[in-house]
């Protein structure tokens, strides 16, 4: 599986404990930015390139983890492209979930929540490992989102 990871400069510190975290467990991912803390960059920005990047992927599951200060404004940016399904996670009751029922493909953390080092490792581990449901109803309306895309 093919990850792709940016935030903004409130995601920043967060980000970068994320890849570290990520590459020393042999996940193939990739850092989008920002790549230096810039107080003045935008969210949108590392939204699309890495909801881009998803959407273009080859790989069988390809999927994204953006970092901003409340997640809502990267799940806002990436979800107004066909084919993704970003969702804000705050533990991993709900990365579980978002994951079975809903193929969510992008992870959006909120950086001002995840303080705590074993809760974003938890959502992150939960999110990556838990396989789409599959059932039709699920399907379908994953097919209602991207009609309005």
């Amino acid at each position: 599986m093919k990850l792709y990871l940016g935030a903004d400069h409130q995601g920043f510190y967060l980000k970068e404990q994320v890849f570290a975290y990520l590459v020393k467990h042999g996940y193939d991912v990739e850092d989008v930015g920002d790549t230096e803390l810039d107080p003045n960059d935008d969210f949108p920005d590392f939204a699309q390139l890495a909801a881009t990047r998803v959407i273009g992927d080859t790989d069988k599951d390809p999927r994204a983890i953006l970092i901003c200060g409340g997640g809502q404004g990267m799940a806002m940016a990436a979800n107004r492209f066909r084919g993704i399904r970003a969702a804000v996670i705050w533990d991993a009751y709900e990365a579980k979930m978002t994951r079975n029922d809903n193929d969510s493909n992008v992870l959006c953390l909120p950086a001002r929540l995840m303080e705590d080092e074993a809760a974003w490792k938890g959502i992150i581990e939960t999110w990556l490992n838990t396989p789409f449901a599959g059932a039709a109803r699920y399907k379908r309306r994953n097919a209602q989102i991207d009609e309005f895309a």
